[in-house]
């Protein structure tokens, strides 16, 4: 009876361990991982994002969230993107981000409350949605301590390469273009003109980010996240420029996990005062905290 007793006790631990592993979330590069339609507790909320579809161009999914504490990301600093085996990363705003979409079916995300999102995020243009697999949401203003590394960028040369030693990872500047407040694009040569740096600017700065995934995936598992890569200054929406809003000062570094490699090509914009946006702009490499949720 004992002998019996035991083994049965040892087939129910097996069963419950069995359960509490497959209602476990996934990760991906340390990102929480769950299927849409499933909750994920990140940058203190409760998210849900539903109903992945397409329409007009655009990748839309419904989000739902609800505070999971005192702590957590301001609304309007929450940013989602695309994943999967995309030619480049495609990120936006949660508020604010479905300007321009015209389907009448949208209802965009907003706060319906100081503990409480809903609506419709909006993700695009995109043409070949093919590709896209999940949508991950993460905050630029959230930082795993100690993981902050920093660059300077300037105009006309970007930021000067870096290798992996730092971060894991290697950037270098593809483009880099420059323009005042009202638009104007700025020459190399204005660097010698006594009034081209007055008031504010812009500059659009290209990078390709390359690694070795399983680099990454062990990097990723020891700082506790993803990396993301945040450029300085900035202005919140609607900024300087349709091209500001349209590429963002942050991006989410969230390969495919099928992938063997780390490759990216992003666009960023430093914006402000501009002297501080041209000659004096940053770009930096920060851990933080994210969720995706993935096709079955």
């Amino acid at each position: 009876m004992r002998a019996l007793i035991a083994a049965v006790t040892a087939v129910l631990l097996v069963v419950a361990t069995a359960c509490s592993s497959d209602s476990a979330p996934r990760r991906t590069y340390e990102a929480l991982t769950a299927s849409f339609g499933a909750s994920l507790a990140v940058l203190g909320w409760n998210f849900t994002l539903n109903n992945l579809r397409f329409d007009s161009e655009h990748v839309l999914v419904d989000v739902d969230a609800s505070a999971a504490g005192d702590q957590r990301a301001k609304p309007e600093d929450l940013r989602f993107g695309l994943y999967g085996a995309l030619s480049h990363p495609l990120e936006a705003n949660g508020l604010a981000g479905c300007t321009g979409v015209s389907s009448l079916g949208i209802r965009p995300l907003a706060a319906s409350g100081p503990d409480k999102l809903s609506g419709t995020v909006c993700l695009g243009p995109l043409r070949d949605q093919s590709q896209v697999r999940g949508v991950y949401v993460y905050s630029p203003r959230e930082r795993i301590p100690k993981t902050t590394v920093a660059y300077p960028a300037a105009f006309p040369v970007g930021m000067l390469p870096t290798d992996a030693g730092d971060t894991g990872i290697a950037i270098k500047t593809t483009t880099v273009d420059a323009f005042g407040a009202d638009g104007a694009q700025l020459a190399p040569t204005a660097m010698g003109a006594p009034d081209a740096f007055k008031g504010n600017g812009y500059m659009l700065l290209g990078l390709e980010i390359d690694g070795l995934a399983k680099r990454y995936r062990d990097d990723s598992a020891q700082r506790g996240g993803p990396l993301m890569v945040v450029v300085a200054p900035t202005l919140p929406p609607p900024g300087l420029s349709y091209a500001c809003s349209a590429y963002g000062a942050s991006v989410l570094l969230l390969p495919d996990a099928s992938r063997e490699a780390v490759n990216t090509r992003t666009s960023l914009c430093t914006q402000g005062e501009i002297n501080a946006a041209l000659l004096y702009a940053t770009v930096s490499v920060i851990g933080t905290h994210a969720a995706l949720w993935t096709k079955p």
